[in-house]
């Protein structure tokens, strides 16, 4: 029988150290991912008791176009920690990176809840339940080397959560919800190094629309009593709309979300990588 709770101290240990660690698979092939969720929860267990407060949710692997290049076919999602996310209502953030391993961004958008969130396909429901939407790079990191992993491996590493800049925030209201709605599926987003486009991603690549992978967490959470469902001041965010690309110290990165009517968001990294 697989230790969970050795897996999770494990686990802890690299994060704390920005140090890598074999896939849990290489070593117990029957590792599944709801072994995985259990794993995370010990560790947002132990987190707690030290004193972190979770403040909302990640998604990860929602963007389907990448599911091939990493080898994981589901999204799944994690905790968001007060001292992980950074608000730029500017628009322009510093993040360093000597903490993070292998670390990569990720363009996304990120939803504040106003309500809890019923499980629904549907859009405008979703959107009905939230504040505000903004822009947001997740930078996301592998402590097992060389992004080499299996789903369950990811969800038992708190699903690749390494950090959270949120940008400038877009208030929901009755009279742009309709707006909102149509254009999170139809956006084009453009990713850019310096001056150098690197990516464009559209919000469809995210389970079809932001919105809708806000609605599959709330559904996978219903089947999962173990973890509390979404609830009112949660911070979302929604998974990358493009590939999930390597980030150096020295490097600033920005990413104009067009007609979606959200404010951009730069970001320059710094301190001496891993």
């Amino acid at each position: 029988m697989t230790d969970l709770a050795s897996i999770a101290a494990r686990l802890m240990a690299a994060q704390d150290s920005a140090t890598t660690l074999p896939p849990i698979t290489a070593d117990a092939p029957d590792f599944s991912v709801g072994d995985g969720y259990a794993v995370m929860a010990e560790i947002a267990r132990r987190r707690q008791q030290q004193g972190w407060r979770i403040v909302g949710r990640k998604i990860g692997f929602t963007n389907r176009t990448i599911w091939p290049r990493y080898g994981v076919y589901q999204p799944n999602w994690a905790y968001l920690w007060a001292n992980t996310v950074q608000f730029a209502p500017n628009g322009q953030a510093s993040l360093p990176l000597d903490r993070l391993v292998e670390p990569r961004i990720e363009p996304e958008v990120v939803f504040r809840l106003r309500a809890p969130v019923a499980p629904a396909d549907d859009a405008e429901k979703m959107l009905s339940a939230t504040e505000w939407i903004a822009a947001g790079f997740e930078i996301v990191q592998s402590h097992f080397p060389n992004w080499k992993f299996a789903a369950a491996d990811t969800t038992a590493a708190c699903a690749l959560h390494g950090a959270l800049v949120v940008g400038a925030p877009l208030a929901v209201t009755e009279a742009n919800r309709a707006r909102i709605a149509a254009a999170l599926p139809a956006f084009a987003l453009t990713l850019r190094r310096g001056a150098d486009v690197i990516d464009r991603g559209s919000g469809a690549n995210v389970l079809d629309s932001p919105a809708l992978a806000l609605a599959h967490l709330a559904k996978l959470l219903a089947g999962q009593p173990q973890f509390p469902p979404l609830a009112a001041g949660e911070i979302v965010t929604t998974g990358t709309l493009t590939d999930a690309w390597p980030v150096k110290p020295g490097e600033t990165w920005s990413a104009d979300y067009g007609a979606l009517g959200i404010a951009g968001l730069t970001l320059h990294f710094s301190g001496r990588g891993r």
